[in-house]
């Protein structure tokens, strides 16, 4: 087998200091609030320029798989997702912290990463010629219903009901209609002129999720809440690792789910984490404990958005269509070095294309252990003072903002959605339905869109989003999705007046 030939090249002399240092950063960076993978990748894809095309591609495929998994920190100790990749890991993982469980959680993050991306590297490997056929299969309908099954998960993200959820991914969708109509190009919801750019999702995902972050650390200062209010475990990793081995189910879904999403172009790996996380809540026992504190939220979402990797990579190497931004900008990385996608990357180019995969998988490994070493210190972070964690999460949120676009605009922007945010959630909102509604706006109009184009050439609107296995499947999936959600919350209503004691009365 080629890989087996190439594998000793992965870890011999330069290209195993590249993988070293790569995932340290790529870990550093992901944990960084507004530094998703797409902009690490895009930030060191000018220190390639004077590597060699291997080596290049593995600073840049390393930065990948490390930044989403490191993503998971902030979301984890302050309630920030560092990438929208981690949205769903937050959901249980920051109750974990809460109550003591931070290193717990940690744990559970970084080994479910190394083995959801394991999964998804194998499947790059192994599965990459079957599975180009599927990717390609996925048209603008199919993409449209993709991104309705994503909406219809959104009344079950954190908040305080189904009803409150679906308003908020609602006003997501609405925000993500502002700016200009991506086919027509006409002007919507522009009120101010720092609106014209429309709300691009580091804004969005930043402002919702820290500033409302920020005051209820400055308000629980006041109160005199220090940050060691939450305890630290001392946890065994072995202990971890046989828990984490056994929750099969969610590790499973997460896989399975991360790999199919990231075939598909364009997804990405917040859809991925959502509907991982979604779908192991539905088969769950006990669904009331998620975004309490259940460790398998954290399994599912993360082994989900590392599968995603090595799966999103599939239709970029084989035909040059990124299964993810990230993957897109990796794309532009392998064409600067004058390596063109498809099967001659793998005849004419075999030795970069299979130490480039074998780096992919020895990277798990380094993810793990170093992710690991990493979560010894995590108690520093939660022992820092409120005050000067505030101050600390502000400047990064300012500095993360402002760095996409160098644009004071999307610090407006991002500054009155999280004090928007920062009120709503007093009323039971919660951010994550509008995050979600946010990213899958903008995916399922331009699909809508083009997929109305292409219906009026041929056999109609009907016709074109409604028949086909995979639109009837997915079809089916939503309606399902819809209908549990429904079932879901009526069972947890009842549940919720057993517990309180209350019966309904019938006047005779």
């Amino acid at each position: 087998m080629e890989l087996l030939e190439y594998l000793p090249q992965v870890v011999s002399g330069w290209n195993l200091v590249i993988l070293i240092v790569g995932t340290v950063v790529g870990l550093l960076l992901g944990a960084t609030p507004g530094l998703s993978p797409t902009m690490a990748v895009a930030l060191l894809i000018p220190f390639t320029f004077q590597m060699d095309a291997t080596s290049g591609l593995i600073l840049l495929g390393v930065l990948y798989t490390s930044t989403v998994a490191g993503g998971a920190v902030s979301a984890i100790l302050v309630n920030i997702p560092g990438a929208p990749a981690n949205i769903a890991t937050m959901l249980d993982g920051h109750p974990m912290a809460k109550k003591g469980r931070a290193n717990e959680a940690l744990h559970y993050c970084f080994i479910s990463s190394g083995i959801g991306g394991v999964i998804g590297v194998l499947v790059l490997i192994f599965f990459t010629p079957m599975l180009v056929g599927f990717a390609l299969s996925f048209g603008p309908s199919e993409l449209f219903w993709i991104a309705i099954l994503g909406i219809t998960v959104i009344g079950s993200l954190g908040s305080a009901s189904v009803l409150k959820g679906l308003l908020a991914g609602a006003v997501g969708i609405w925000i993500s209609l502002i700016g200009f109509n991506p086919v027509a190009g006409t002007e919507r919801f522009v009120f101010s002129e720092h609106l014209q750019g429309g709300v691009t999702i580091i804004p969005a995902l930043i402002g919702l999720f820290a500033i409302p972050q920020v005051f209820q650390m400055i308000e629980d200062a006041k109160r005199g809440l220090s940050g060691e209010t939450f305890g630290m475990e001392q946890r065994s990793v072995l202990t971890s690792l046989v828990y984490n081995l056994s929750k099969v189910r969610a590790l499973s879904i997460g896989s399975i789910v991360g790999t199919v999403v990231g075939l598909i172009p364009g997804a990405g790996g917040q859809i991925a984490g959502l509907i991982a996380y979604d779908q192991n809540k539905k088969f769950s026992s006990d669904p009331d404990a998620f975004g309490k504190g259940e460790p398998e939220g954290v399994i599912a979402s993360e082994s989900a958005n590392n599968a995603m990797v090595g799966a999103s990579l599939v239709p970029m190497l084989s035909l040059g269509i990124p299964g993810s931004p990230t993957a897109a900008v990796l794309l532009g990385g392998l064409l600067i070095q004058g390596l063109f996608p498809g099967p001659g990357l793998f005849t004419q180019h075999a030795e970069v294309a299979w130490t480039f995969m074998g780096a992919l998988l020895v990277s798990q490994i380094l993810m793990v252990v170093f992710g690991l070493y990493i979560s010894r210190f995590s108690k520093y972070v939660i022992r820092v003072p409120k005050y000067y964690m505030a101050a600390a999460v502000t400047v990064l949120a300012v500095f993360g903002t402002y760095s996409v676009q160098n644009s004071v605009s999307d610090v407006i922007i991002m500054m009155v959605l999280g004090t928007a945010m920062y009120f709503a959630m007093r009323f039971g909102f919660s951010p994550g339905p509008v995050v979600l509604g946010i990213i899958l706006g903008p995916i399922a109009e331009t699909n809508l869109l083009q997929g109305q184009m292409i219906a009026q050439a041929m056999d109609g609107t009907f016709q074109y989003f409604f028949t086909g296995s995979i639109n009837m499947l997915l079809i089916g999936l939503c309606v399902l999705s819809i209908g549990y959600s429904a079932i879901a919350e009526l069972k947890a209503r009842a549940r919720r007046r057993q517990s309180t004691g209350r019966t309904v009365e019938i006047d005779p």
